[in-house]
């Protein structure tokens, strides 16, 4: 799925696993509206993964720790996320923590990438600030 298009309307399931559609769950944040919490950024962000989205990835850090260029590894295939644990991040709060699993697959075979994200809501939108890999 790495490096597929996403096109609108599209009918299958969302790659962030929240069970909705595409279009009612990361499209519309990958397309450009704010994300309303911290954990709804993190799914947009491990979708635009899936999907080889960078320039989102980009758009969704914030400047203050964004990398001035961002490699998706095409060889990379996301299978799974999984939400671990959330503090903050909601509608009305200004920072959020969210603790999450993502299983990925590539060549040497089936990995699993643990890490505590922390985000920011600065006018009305959330970014990525950083992680805590472990």
């Amino acid at each position: 799925m790495s490096g597929e298009p996403v096109t609108a309307g599209a009918a299958r399931r969302c790659p962030c696993g929240s069970g909705d559609v595409f279009d009612a769950c990361c499209g519309p944040i990958l397309a450009g509206r704010a994300a309303p919490t911290a954990e709804r950024l993190m799914r947009s962000r491990y979708t635009a993964f899936t999907v080889g989205d960078a320039g989102y990835l980009q758009r969704s850090w914030h400047p203050t720790t964004r990398p001035v260029r961002l490699h998706i590894d095409p060889d990379l295939r996301w299978l799974h996320l999984d939400i671990l644990a959330k503090e903050g991040g909601g509608p009305f709060d200004t920072e959020g923590v969210v603790e999450f699993e993502a299983i990925h697959r590539d060549a040497s075979g089936r990995g699993v990438l643990h890490e505590r994200s922390r985000f920011v809501r600065e006018d009305g939108c959330w970014f990525y600030v950083d992680g805590e890999v472990s």
